[in-house]
């Protein structure tokens, strides 16, 4: 199945999950579908994926995807201001997160994580159509790791406690317009305002080590990035499913579905925690007791014993799997994704990559979604402070991947002449 056929069976497929997911599911749950869909699509077309933040500007010198985030979060950032100032926090469900060691401890090892599997949580469903041997073994080891840390996020100081906190959430961490409430606005000018600065600093430095790279001659390029930039308008009718899209106009369209969720389901995007949900499951599925797990990861056992379905980001999380299948079908791009040449120690490292993460987002709580990019566009502090760990842990992953490849590389020593 190739080109058209391959979008046209793609548009087929897009309404097909809708209408039956119209018929058969709750209207907040399929809300949660198509929300999920939608992100899945713009993640796929504009080539956008938290983890290649830190891998591509390592490996091949682009920081174009850093760039291309801040303005997501920046335009998030201002929506959410307008919704929450509308509103008020009292109607939200607002992610400020504890500012602690854990958070920075969560972050070092995501970011370090991430390099490992060259994916996050919500990549590793974007991962899934195209490469499943990496996408499952990184998702039954992040399961692993979200399970077996729950215990550590409900009870350990390290994630409980803040060391910094404001009015609005004492206790639990900095609320930007706390510090700025004498402010227009309530305070979310001048948020906004912070929220742009810290932006503009990290775009100001990632051009600068990008410029640097291509002085050096080390400068490689993304070859989905520079498709991207050549985005040439089409006659065909399909052009809207089949053409790519630019990493900004994907970074626009996710901020909006971000807003709409704000708005229809007062809170932001979270990915993380399902993964630990479903490993809860695989485990009762094979004999374990539900009351047991509960017990053991300090959280209500309904959460593990009810329908798949019935709980609105695991369906969320399925839909980014398929939102991504049906924008590889528009782009004609589908091929099998079973292949794979991978050998054990890309295994091995693809399950520690997995399991750090699993980990790591318990103890900073949250993914690059939960403790990064929700954080930033609810205002919160941490989130800023998450993203200064997760790129040392990248560099620090890189380092360390880059070691172990050249290790195997390496040809075995010859024993001396006796």
């Amino acid at each position: 199945m190739q080109g058209e056929t391959q979008t046209r069976f793609g548009i087929a497929l897009g309404l097909g999950i809708v209408f039956i997911g119209a018929v058969a599911l709750q209207q907040d749950i399929f809300l949660r579908l198509l929300l999920g869909l939608g992100l899945g699509v713009a993640l796929t077309k504009g080539s956008i994926g938290f983890a290649g933040s830190v891998n591509r500007a390592y490996r091949r010198g682009s920081t174009q995807l850093i760039q291309t985030l801040m303005l997501m979060f920046v335009i998030t950032a201002v929506i959410n201001a307008g919704l929450i100032l509308g509103g008020g926090i009292e109607q939200y469900q607002l992610w400020v997160n504890p500012i602690n060691l854990g958070l920075i401890v969560g972050g070092l090892m995501f970011g370090f994580g991430m390099t490992l599997s060259s994916c996050c949580a919500s990549g590793v469903m974007v991962e899934m159509v195209s490469d499943v041997p990496r996408a499952l073994v990184t998702l039954l080891m992040f399961g692993l790791g979200v399970f077996i840390g729950l215990p550590i996020q409900a009870s350990s100081s390290l994630v409980t406690e803040t060391l910094l906190s404001t009015s609005s959430f004492e206790g639990k961490g900095v609320y930007l317009p706390d510090l700025f409430s004498w402010g227009p606005l309530n305070g979310y000018l001048m948020s906004v305002i912070v929220t742009i600065a810290f932006a503009s600093l990290t775009i100001y430095i990632a051009k600068r080590y990008e410029a640097s790279r291509k002085q050096k001659g080390t400068y490689l390029g993304v070859e989905g990035e520079m498709a991207r930039e050549q985005v040439a308008t089409s006659s065909s009718p399909l052009s809207i499913f089949s053409g790519l899209w630019t990493m900004n106009f994907a970074a626009i369209v996710i901020a909006i579905i971000f807003g709409i969720m704000m708005a229809t389901t007062s809170a932001g995007w979270g990915a993380s925690t399902p993964f630990g949900l479903w490993f809860g499951k695989l485990l009762i599925a094979l004999g374990i007791d539900s009351q047991s797990i509960a017990a053991f990861t300090h959280r209500p056992e309904k959460l593990f014993t009810m329908p798949f379905f019935e709980y609105g980001v695991s369906v969320q999380n399925l839909r980014i799997l398929l939102g991504t299948l049906v924008a590889v079908l528009w782009l004609g791009k589908w091929a099998s994704p079973l292949k794979s040449q991978y050998t054990f120690k890309h295994y091995a490292l693809f399950s520690v990559g997995g399991l750090l993460m699993g980990v790591g987002t318990r103890f900073a709580n949250g993914c690059n979604v939960g403790a990064l990019y929700t954080p930033i566009a609810n205002f919160s502090l941490s989130g800023w402070v998450f993203f200064g760990a997760l790129v040392v842990g990248g560099i620090l992953g890189n380092q360390f991947d880059r070691k172990v490849k050249l290790i195997a590389a390496a040809p075995l020593a010859k024993p001396a002449m006796q």
